[in-house]
């Protein structure tokens, strides 16, 4: 096994080092990869807050592992909806632009930092990375990482982190999802959306009631018990099949949402907010939009709260992982994740592949709400002829000319539709 297992390791770093080191000299690969080498790597950039225009594929250093890190030679990146907020800049504190966007990826750990125990190089694995994960190699604390199953695709675990570890923690953490409950979930054709649904199917008798635009309908239906379209008065449709409400409601969408999730929920009911896609209408941040959202919010009464016997909660994973330091948490989390994935009871939705240089078009997509799962940045795909004629490439500038509006509504996009 010892034998196997260096024979791994050595074909691994054979691969890595001509994916990631044809730059270098023929016939001095080795001195390529010596310590305090400058390397460089593909990345996508964020230049300033605001539209699709503000990014770009450019090169930047090649990051190393500090102590309690490790290097990822990164296949796959999942894109969310949290990643339009951050382009905008609409989001609480955000950080000093240029930046590279992303927080979630798989690969191949190509290095170790000092004192990292329980990985090799070689090792399979998807890991969250506070920014920078939408590159051709990330350095992340090890207490971020997990090792992917051998029958994963790297797309799959790109797409794996982020989405079920929030569902599971609302479901079971936060809201304590039990035999025979219900459950309403917003955008159920989202990654998030099909995770819960998975999620619940693992439990006994569990009613889920999901919104989601109609032209998902067909794709989704056999995920969910009851499916209604998005821009319909779901209160009344879940009041008229259930008289007392549900137990929980999983809100994305914020706004009046709000109050009308609160309204269908059953004594002990609870309501978990855990993101705000309603502020986002444009392409860039709209004061108005904001103001409309937060307006609409039902300002909760904690007094009415307790007269009904009912539970408002948010969740943010992210903050959870970053600044509230619970990476032991989700680990353990994640662990009860890929058990229930080798049993084959949940398994990630992936909604398309994309370059590095069509995440203008990815993004386009989110934004649209026209996908059904995860959308993935494959780092080793190249971009499609079309997409080339719109690339993400800035000029000498440093900057690209504006898209004229509605030009995006008429170009066709051509990801690799899984």
């Amino acid at each position: 096994m010892a034998k196997e297992g260096a024979q791994r390791a050595e074909e691994t770093e054979q691969m890595i080092e001509k994916e990631g080191g044809k730059e270098g000299a023929e016939g001095s690969a080795a001195g390529s990869l010596r310590a305090g080498d400058t390397k460089e790597m593909r990345a996508v950039v964020l230049s300033a807050f605001g539209g699709l225009n503000k990014l770009r594929v450019s090169k930047k250093a090649m990051p190393e592992p500090q102590e309690g890190e490790l290097k990822i030679r990164v296949k796959a990146c999942g894109l969310n909806f949290i990643d339009l907020m951050v382009r905008q800049g609409n989001i609480d504190n955000p950080p000093k632009t240029p930046l590279v966007p992303g927080f979630e990826c798989s690969g191949i750990v190509e290095a170790l930092g000092d004192s990292v125990k329980g990985f090799e190089i070689g090792d399979r694995v998807m890991a969250f990375v506070n920014y920078n994960a939408w590159a051709e190699v990330v350095c992340t604390p090890v207490e971020f990482v997990y090792k992917i199953p051998d029958d994963m695709s790297f797309s799959e675990a790109a797409a794996f982190p982020m989405n079920f570890v929030t569902a599971y923690m609302m479901l079971f953490e936060v809201a304590n999802l039990r035999e025979g409950m219900s459950v309403l979930v917003h955008s159920a054709g989202g990654g998030v959306g099909q995770a819960v649904a998975q999620l619940c199917s693992t439990i006994p008798n569990v009613t889920v009631f999901g919104t989601a635009s109609s032209f998902k309908h067909e794709a989704i239906k056999d995920s969910v018990t009851h499916l209604f379209d998005r821009n319909a008065d779901y209160v009344q449709e879940v009041k008229r099949i259930s008289t007392d409400g549900v137990d929980i409601v999983l809100d994305c969408l914020c706004g009046e949402n709000t109050g009308k999730g609160l309204s269908l929920l059953k004594p002990l009911g609870t309501y978990i907010l855990y993101g705000s896609s309603n502020m986002v209408t444009g392409e860039t941040k709209s004061f108005f939009s904001f103001a409309k959202s937060w307006w609409q919010v039902e300002k909760v009464n904690p007094i009415k709260l307790y007269e009904e016997n009912k539970v408002i909660a948010g969740f943010s994973l992210l903050n959870l992982l970053f600044k509230q330091n619970r990476g032991g948490l989700i680990k353990g989390v994640m662990d009860k994740l890929l058990n229930l994935y080798n049993s084959k009871k949940i398994k990630p939705v992936v909604d398309s592949l994309w370059a590095l240089e069509e995440v203008k078009e990815a993004m386009q997509r989110i934004h649209d709400r026209g996908n059904i799962g995860k959308l993935i940045l494959d780092v080793e795909k190249a971009p499609t002829p079309l997409m080339a004629n719109d690339s993400t490439e800035t000029s000498e500038a440093g900057e690209e000319e504006e898209d004229h509006e509605g030009d995006n509504e008429n170009k066709e996009r051509m990801p690799f539709i899984q």
